[in-house]
This record gives C-alpha cells, sequence and structure tokens, in this order.
C-alpha cells in the first residue's frame, strides 16, 4: 500500500494506491474545487440534497 500527497492548486489532497488503483480523500477534493472553510458541512448538504449520494457512505 502506497501513500502520497497530490497537490491541486496548491492545496494537499491525500491519496493512497489500493489494489493497483488510487483512492482520493474527499474531503481534500472539496476543499481543492471549492471555496468553503468547512467541507465536511458542504459534503452533509450534498448528501441531503441527493439521498443516492449518501447511499454507502462511510
Amino acid at each position: 500500500m502506497e501513500t502520497k500527497l497530490a497537490v491541486f492548486k496548491g492545496k494537499g489532497i491525500r491519496t493512497m494506491l489500493h489494489n493497483n488503483e488510487w483512492w482520493f480523500v474527499v474531503e481534500d477534493v472539496v476543499l481543492a474545487i471549492i471555496d468553503s472553510k468547512d467541507p465536511k458541512q458542504y459534503i452533509q448538504r450534498m448528501k441531503q440534497r441527493d439521498p443516492e449520494l449518501g447511499k454507502g457512505w462511510i
């Protein structure tokens, strides 16, 4: 298992190589693409608006 830090628009995104697939921390990706100080709250609102998105979320 390999872990790295990717940089997008100057913001770090935690990544991990698992079974030859790159996995990204969603909270880090959201923080990098939106202008929000609270990505967890943004993700919660997205899940409320789209019930399908909330399925299987850990």
